[in-house]
């Protein structure tokens, strides 16, 4: 396990020189996400790089980011979800491990927009670790408001039904997103991450002419 961890690792530290636009961070939850046809019809084209390790824990990523996966780039936007995998862990305990991510990736990438996608209900029908994650929900979003470059993104609207279940359909394992859950619930995250590129590859064009420089044509792809 440690080792196919570590292996993992030093791949990504190869893929660091791709210069993304875009990097994905985090658990399995993003890792699969990488193998749904919304990936490669949507993501790839931001020209997006997925670090996702499956059963990561905060103190995972936060060892990852520390440790290289956040060098040789200057990515626009750093989506990050982790936290649910902290079994054993009080929400505040999750809450204070996520915020050490968010300052690592504040401090090593000061222009990057940091979407933090809100911990997923989990379980079929309502149990302590949904409880848990909801309270995770709760205190990231009030002690990160007003945070800089920062923005807490809730994508848990219509995953718990009516009678506080959860759709095999969208949840087939009632912990990972299918790829028809993933359609559904991360098109906030693709409206979001279009809207963020392009306004800023506007102010690139802003910049660029009043600076009387030679301007790149904005991507179209």
């Amino acid at each position: 396990m440690i080792a196919m961890h570590t292996q993992k690792h030093e791949r990504f530290l190869e893929e660091t020189l791709l210069e993304p636009e875009v990097l994905f961070i985090g658990d399995s939850l993003i890792r699969n996400l990488a193998h749904t046809d919304m990936w490669r019809q949507h993501f790839v084209p931001m020209h997006s790089l997925n670090f996702g390790i499956g059963g990561d824990q905060t103190q995972h990523v936060l060892w990852r980011v520390l440790n290289g996966e956040l060098e040789h780039m200057k990515p626009k936007v750093v989506v990050l979800l982790v936290g649910t995998n902290n079994v054993g862990h009080l929400p505040e305990m999750i809450v204070e491990g996520i915020r050490e991510v968010i300052k690592v990736i504040q401090s090593k990438q000061p222009q990057a927009y940091l979407v933090l996608i809100s911990l997923l209900p989990r379980g079929q029908k309502p149990n302590p670790l949904r409880e848990r994650n909801a309270k995770v929900n709760e205190l990231l979003k009030e002690q990160l408001v007003g945070l800089e470059k920062v923005q807490v993104l809730d994508v848990n609207e219509g995953i718990v039904q009516a009678d506080g279940k959860i759709d095999a359909h969208d949840m087939d394992d009632y912990l990972h997103l299918t790829p028809e859950g993933y359609r559904k619930f991360f098109e906030p995250l693709l409206e979001l991450l279009t809207q963020l590129l392009t306004e800023g590859e506007e102010e690139e064009l802003e910049d660029c002419e009043s600076s009387g420089s030679a301007c790149s044509p904005l991507k179209t792809e």
